[in-house]
């Protein structure tokens, strides 16, 4: 190397590590009531999983999946796999055996992180599998569970006498660190994938904008986080980077059920979290009836539209949640929906200060987004213009794996398609109004599906609602509400008039005077908790004698 050339600095997830080793070490990583580490025993150990790696030979250009519960080993994993020079594949537990059999083969993964739940999953399609050659089991029992299958280690022992210090070399940034699964409304689940470049970018916008503001909504160093969304599902919307970079305790609570979460919730003094709205909805159900504080808690709900009725009844409670927005191809945070200092001011009006939480927000640093026409031109931001939701950052994926058309349409014009559809405020909030694919086309004009959804959740009685079109054959489609309701406070004739309320404030088209309501005893969700309109079409889109009415 000439004196005069300098070594590049690569953007790679063990950056990270430099300012929390250095300025929190003693800060602690807990997993329910069973582990508590601090961050420099963390890191330890992220050595030793890497130094297992190279001692089961794996290659720097693999594939390692992980199939495990929310938990301190998948933290490791988010870091050890990537900084080794492995790729991470997290396995979507919540899927059908066929499709995560269909998941691990298509990513080519090598080695499988399993925990003991998971076996009979994979021990149903082990003959399936044509690339795994190495399981690792997973537990938190003293005693391996029995199995049928090719087990070679427990990952204690995999990890017990390994050194913890592991020399992680530098190389590209563009090498490929995680990969996971998103299924859409048709085929076959696709391979979304990441670079180290690409996170750390991510990491450090969505850090930037999450410790912006000014009181509340901010994510601080003396915060308490715990993940709410699934650690398999697009890194846990990337916050475990974030929280690491910033130094922060970091609680994980493992499978969730609602009396444990609670429990972490108060006993670690957890502060900053991130779910889905039916999480949130059953976390605050619970806690009224344990009678159970949560003020001072700060939430970010994604996934779904967040429902101003739900946000009302958690700043009730005491709860400052806002809503977030990005996809599974945008790693995935685009916008967040934080109050300004002078949206937060005292005179400002309590109903446009929820309307701004429930929005989509604004965008984080280096995000270009846009709502355009079918040409690709933008539309104005004027709070009425909708369009298709088109975004360009630099970290989004930059197709979906080993599938070159899919990935064409992806990025169709040199924009990524989100396939929603948003209107933009002048002041920069966008507003989901619909997914391509779920808006109710009625007499050739559009009937935002959320729209509806938001007005009806505000309704006595109403638990939750999902609306969909079906045919009509005098209008093309009507709109469907499938209600979940409380049969004591629920009121028909209420609801159709809070419709007509809506509609004659201009809050939602006229052509929701059509809509037609359906009880029903749940709405079907995703394996991340989203509300399934695909399974809910198939299911109720055709005319039906149960149908309660019309308006």
């Amino acid at each position: 190397m000439k004196d005069n050339e300098v070594t590049a600095y690569p953007l790679l997830l063990k950056q990270i590590w430099h300012t929390p080793l250095a300025n929190a070490p003693a800060q602690q990583i807990v997993y329910r009531d069973q582990c508590r580490r601090s961050y420099r025993e963390a890191y330890a150990r992220i050595n030793q999983l890497a130094a297992a790696l190279a001692a089961s030979n794996v290659r720097r250009d693999d594939v390692v999946a992980v199939m495990d519960h929310d938990s301190h080993r998948y933290f490791e994993c988010y870091f050890a796999i990537p900084m080794y020079g492995a790729a991470l594949m997290t396995v979507n537990s919540r899927l059908t055996p066929a499709q995560i059999a269909y998941t691990l083969n298509h990513s080519q993964a090598s080695l499988l992180l399993l925990h003991a739940d998971f076996i009979p999953v994979i021990e149903c399609v082990r003959e399936q599998l044509t690339a795994i050659r190495t399981i690792i089991v997973l537990h938190d029992d003293e005693a391996v569970p029995q199995t049928s299958l090719p087990i070679a280690y427990e990952y204690e022992a995999w990890l017990s006498g390994r050194p913890m210090h592991f020399d992680f070399a530098d190389f590209d940034e563009n090498t490929r660190a995680t990969i996971f699964y998103t299924t859409g409304t048709t085929g076959l689940p696709k391979g979304v994938y990441y670079s180290h470049r690409q996170l750390v970018l991510h990491t450090l916008a969505a850090g930037m904008a999450l410790t912006a503001p000014p009181v509340r909504q901010r994510f601080h160093a003396g915060d308490v986080y715990m993940p709410l969304t699934p650690m398999f599902h697009v890194h846990a919307w990337g916050m475990p980077y974030v929280a690491t970079l910033l130094g922060v305790k970091q609680v994980y609570p493992g499978r969730y059920t609602p009396e444990v979460l609670l429990r972490l919730m108060i006993e670690e003094s957890v502060t900053y979290s991130h779910c889905v709205p039916t999480l949130l909805r059953m976390i605050l159900t619970a806690a009224q009836t344990a009678g159970v504080d949560l003020r001072g808690w700060k939430v970010v709900v994604g996934g779904s539209a967040l429902p101003q009725a739900l946000a009302r009844q958690a700043l009730e409670m005491g709860i400052d949640c806002f809503a977030g927005y990005g996809l599974s191809e945008t790693a995935p945070i685009l916008t967040l929906a934080q109050l300004t200092h002078s949206d937060d001011s005292a005179e400002t009006d309590s109903d446009f200060l929820l309307q701004q939480r429930c929005s989509a927000g604004r965008t984080i640093p280096l995000v270009d987004l846009r709502i355009v026409d079918t040409s690709l031109q933008p539309h104005a931001q004027d709070d009425r213009s909708s369009g298709e939701i088109v975004v360009r950052a630099p970290w989004l994926t930059q197709g979906y794996l080993n599938d070159a058309d899919a990935s064409a349409a992806l990025w169709e014009g040199g924009y990524l398609h989100t396939q929603d559809i948003g209107v933009m405020t002048p002041d920069g909030y966008l507003r989901i109004t619909d997914r391509l694919k779920d808006v109710v086309k009625v007499s050739g004009e559009w009937v935002s599906s959320l729209e509806v959804e938001n007005a009806l959740a505000s309704v006595a009685g109403v638990k939750e609602v999902a609306v969909i079109g079906i045919p009509d054959s005098r209008w093309g489609e009507r709109p469907l509400a499938l209600l979940v309701v409380d049969p004591v406070l629920f009121n028909e004739a209420a609801a159709q008039q809070h419709i007509r309320m809506c509609v004659s404030q201009g809050l939602i088209s006229k052509h929701a005077l059509l809509t037609q309501f359906k009880q029903v005893d749940v709405v079907t969700k995703t394996s991340v908790g989203k509300t399934d309109k695909k399974a809910l079409r198939a299911e109720h889109g055709s005319a039906s004698p149960s149908l309660l009415g019309g308006l």
